[in-house]
């Protein structure tokens, strides 16, 4: 009888016990010790809490709605782009009433371009689209609090598409610079700007690939390394910002790949590494202090190997082949040759085109920089002094 009495009680409490720990855990008061990775969207860390078991036994859990908060970025971010009108002159193939009387000289009326902008500093710097402002002829800048200045051009560089323009305007909230260089593919960023002059639109998407090359500058001498993002951008977005999730411009919004002119999945916007070199040397002399090497390449992508890989010795992708080196060149100085394959440049590894086009952007003319070579399966190191174009090594102070 005292046995089964005991027995009795145990049940009970044993019922009490697991009653209570079900409680908690409904209420969230009390959670068993486990392998929770929690993740900081302000600081893209991860942290595992500690007590953990060992890697081999982890059960990673993320908790149910843990979705990202965008909202941060969005409202520090939007105060700071602008919507940007730009007087154009365009050219109308033929003057109806003229062309009833055989006569077809083309005529010039005035039109309005639109694009959009960012604000950079406090003293009324606005960076842009090359496209958005390279015909105007009158600038006129609004905010997003609903006044408007006029804007002045500082300069403009078409081989990145970036341009910078000046207003002068008190109260102003400038956008700070992130890094583009530590976007993550799978990041969340924000395209912000003024679409088919819709104020401050945001879309969200993230970043799904990084020094795109698409072949969409004309002249040959033109810098593509792009951000691609699927966040919606529309003939508007040009020049707006590319924020990351702590609001900070990691990219200047550029263009979409389009079958239809407007957005089908895909936009591409120019690094901050490109855009904060650009608006240095624009802001500082009005130019581009572009630094070259000066040598002829292509990467090494399968289609290369393929075609020219036996004939050369080269069976592995990565890396740019160097196809021609200039007399007296910056290349040529350190005794780099035509058939060289440059592996690493500016401590930046698994080379592609767009990488490397990118790496050297960054540089004014007269800067250092380290490269590895690849020759007849040797590997060496040289230091290169980089030079403008006209092959000359400015003197620095």
């Amino acid at each position: 009888m005292k046995q089964n009495l005991i027995i009795y009680l145990s049940t009970i409490v044993v019922a009490a016990v697991v009653g209570a720990l079900t409680t908690l855990l409904a209420l969230g008061i009390f959670t068993p010790e486990q392998n929770v990775i929690e993740r900081d969207i302000t600081t893209h860390n991860s942290r595992v809490d500690e007590g953990q078991a060992s890697k081999s036994q982890a059960r990673i859990v993320v908790p149910s709605g843990d979705y990202p908060d965008l909202s941060y970025a969005a409202e520090k971010a939007v105060k700071s782009v602008v919507f940007i009108e730009a007087k154009v002159n365009v050219t109308s193939h033929v003057d109806p009433l003229l062309e009833l009387f055989g006569y077809y000289a083309p005529m010039e009326r005035e039109a309005i371009a639109s694009g959009s902008g960012v604000i950079i500093s406090e003293d009324g710097y606005i960076v842009t689209n090359n496209h958005v402002i390279e015909e105007a002829k009158a600038l006129r800048v609004r905010l997003y609090d609903g006044r408007a200045f006029d804007g002045k051009l500082i300069g403009r560089d078409p081989d990145t598409d970036v341009a910078v323009i000046k207003i002068e305007a008190p109260n102003l909230e400038p956008l700070s610079f992130g890094s583009s260089d530590e976007l993550r593919l799978g990041e969340w960023v924000l395209a912000i700007g003024y679409p088919m002059e819709l104020q401050s639109t945001i879309t969200a998407g993230i970043v799904s690939a990084k020094a795109r090359r698409l072949g969409a500058f004309e002249n040959r001498s033109g810098i593509e390394s792009f951000i691609q993002t699927d966040a919606a951008v529309n003939p508007g977005n040009s020049g707006g910002a590319l924020v990351n999730m702590r609001g900070e411009l990691v990219g200047i919004n550029t263009m979409i790949k389009s079958t239809t002119g407007s957005y089908v999945g895909y936009s591409f916007a120019v690094p901050e590494t490109i855009v904060r070199k650009v608006v240095t040397d624009l802001k500082e002399t009005g130019t581009v202090q572009r630094a070259v090497l000066g040598i002829s390449y292509r990467g090494i992508d399968q289609a290369f190997i393929d075609i020219y890989g036996e004939r050369l010795n080269i069976n592995k992708v990565g890396g740019v082949f160097v196809s021609h080196v200039f007399n007296g060149s910056a290349a040529d100085n350190v005794g780099i040759k035509e058939g060289d394959v440059i592996i690493s440049f500016d401590d930046i590894d698994n080379l592609t085109v767009a990488a490397f086009a990118e790496q050297i952007s960054r540089h004014r003319p007269g800067d250092k920089v380290k490269a590895k070579i690849r020759r007849d399966n040797r590997i060496f190191d040289v230091n290169i002094t980089l030079q403008d174009k006209h092959g000359n090594v400015p003197q620095r102070n």
